[in-house]
């Protein structure tokens, strides 16, 4: 099989994978190598200042040992099959970076054979595209669970990210789907990375030369959708893997249904609003000081697929509201449903200034059509809602009005393989 073939299969095989994002990591350019990573990153989507920037996203092999019902490489399936050498990947990568194609690499694999034996080819295919090709600009590897410590080592010096799929929420949906996968396998390499990231940056500081591990941070990826666990079950575990291992993402693949087996839910498109309803919430959890029980809990253990998640745990908690803008603290701004953490600073800021008029809110970048219920300006109140024991009920209705009347649209996943 020649290249341009495998080219076309491994490409294709990784559109399921979607923890490739911005690399948040800097590469400065070194004599004698070429390319770099700036700290915008390097990946296939827009960035913040705008830019579309891109890279080669391929797996080394779509051969799989294993027969996880929701993988479309599980061995039992009729797919067809290929694999990179080594050699392949590096030509292949630096080639496509000269022809500026790309700006760096995103790497994974199915288990072939072993993960001892994938890893290893992984580990040598980095190792010639650094050692033998120089290339120096972004490389994001996805470790395999359950290979020995020492190759992670070797990849982890080697790369600015990498990652370790723990694909279900729980272990028994492991157990269900994916039996010969371990939770312990998953978490190993996991804890593995964040304790030789902390370890390496105290070394660096009394030894410049020392090579850095994996400066990015790393990642995961969830399946929603798959397994019957609850959101509340999801970010439980998000916000442990947050907090334990440090991690930089969790992202959240809806699961798309491409088996039959009798194990997974019948489904006739993938979850894409309950992710996108995840991905928000994730937010919260990350940047506007959230705790995961918050934002679901045993009464609510799924999120409100009709409002964003700060909407419906603040008509959950009316009695927080409103709040005055000439007041309040900065997490409780935070919580007000259209104001961000951008708008909230420059609440802080405005406020040393001068008292904020109503007016004002719109340039500050506040979104009055939701904020506009959650708060009052020098003290008076501009959401048109008697604040009684039906608040919560009348502001929903507020909330949900502009979407009623319009035409159902059906969406598709967009795809970077066609």
């Amino acid at each position: 099989m020649d290249v341009s073939t495998k080219l076309k299969i491994l490409s294709a095989a990784a559109k399921y994978d979607v923890s490739c994002s911005s690399s948040g990591g800097k590469r400065q350019s070194k004599k004698g190598m070429i390319g770099d990573t700036a700290a915008s990153g390097i990946c296939h989507s827009w960035t913040d200042d705008g830019r579309c920037v891109s890279l080669l996203k391929i797996l080394f092999s779509n051969i799989c040992c294993y027969d996880c019902a929701f993988c479309v490489n599980r061995i039992s399936n009729d797919v067809p099959r290929a694999a990179f050498t080594p050699e392949e990947v590096a030509d292949l990568t630096i080639n496509f970076y000269r022809r500026n194609y790309i700006e760096g690499l995103f790497l994974s694999s199915a288990v072939d054979q072993s993960p001892d034996h994938t890893m290893e080819q992984l580990v040598k295919a980095i190792g010639l595209l650094r050692h033998t090709y120089r290339f120096n600009g972004y490389i994001h590897l996805k470790a395999i669970p359950g290979a020995n410590n020492l190759l992670i080592q070797q990849a982890g010096e080697l790369v600015d990210r990498m990652s370790v799929n723990i694909e279900l929420p729980s272990s028994e949906g492991l157990r269900m789907l994916a039996p010969q996968k371990k939770k312990e396998s998953i978490l190993k390499p996991m804890g593995q990375i964040s304790t030789a990231i902390v370890e390496r940056k105290e070394e660096r500081r009394k030894f410049r030369r020392l090579p850095t591990f994996v400066p990015a941070g790393q990642s995961t990826q969830l399946i929603v959708g798959a397994t019957a666990d609850t959101d509340l079950h999801i970010f439980k575990l998000a916000e442990g893997l947050y907090k334990k291992f440090r991690l930089k993402r969790v992202y959240y693949s809806a699961y798309v249904p491409i088996s039959s087996d009798p194990k997974l839910p019948a489904l006739l498109q993938p979850p894409l609003l309950r992710e996108h309803r995840i991905y928000q919430a994730d937010w919260l959890l990350r940047y506007y000081g959230f705790q995961a029980d918050e934002i679901v809990d045993q009464h609510n253990p799924n999120l409100d697929l009709e409002l964003d998640p700060k909407s419906a745990w603040a008509l959950r908690n009316i009695h927080f509201f409103p709040v005055e803008i000439n007041n309040a603290d900065y997490q409780s701004l935070l919580r007000v449903p259209g104001i961000g953490v951008t708008s909230a600073r420059r609440i802080l800021y405005a406020r040393r200034v001068r008292s904020i008029q109503w007016e004002d809110l719109t340039r500050i970048g506040i979104v009055l059509k939701r904020a506009r219920y959650f708060i009052t300006c020098n003290g008076r109140y501009y959401g048109q809602i008697n604040f009684d024991s039906n608040a919560g009920n009348a502001i929903r209705k507020n909330l949900l009005e502009p979407t009623k009347g319009k035409v159902q649209k059906d969406y598709e996943q967009l795809s970077l393989f066609s």
